[in-house]
């Protein structure tokens, strides 16, 4: 799932230690854009993720996030685990794009070789 917006919050980040060793996490509130109502969206980060130079209130962000609920007595509780940051997603836009007209004129080319040279074999 991919989530864009804008970061509103940067939470601190929280370690620990585990039974596989020290772990780190951190949370950000990204606030989507919608028509009337701007929704926030609490994202979490675990690890080599956490503590970003991109963690900057008020900077456009894109992740790619799991969304993953687990129930506990009786309740349920949902995480947005991200797995993936876009610091610009203009810049993703344009680097989709001329990948997708370098596949096309590569096979335009390869069509025009087979074109001249008709033979099944």
């Amino acid at each position: 799932m991919e989530l864009s917006g804008k970061i509103y919050k940067v939470m601190p980040i929280e370690t620990g230690e585990g039974k596989n060793g020290t772990w780190s996490k951190q949370s950000i509130i990204i606030e989507t854009p919608h028509e009337r109502f701007p929704k926030k969206v609490c994202v979490i980060f675990w690890g080599d993720l956490t503590n970003n130079a991109a963690f900057i209130e008020g900077a456009d962000i894109s992740v790619e996030a799991d969304v993953e609920s687990r129930e506990f007595n009786g309740r349920w509780y949902t995480d947005v685990k991200a797995w993936r940051i876009n610091t610009s997603a203009s810049n993703n836009t344009k680097s989709t794009s001329t990948a997708t007209n370098t596949v096309v004129e590569q096979t335009t080319s390869e069509s025009a070789s087979v074109a001249e040279d008709d033979l099944p074999f």
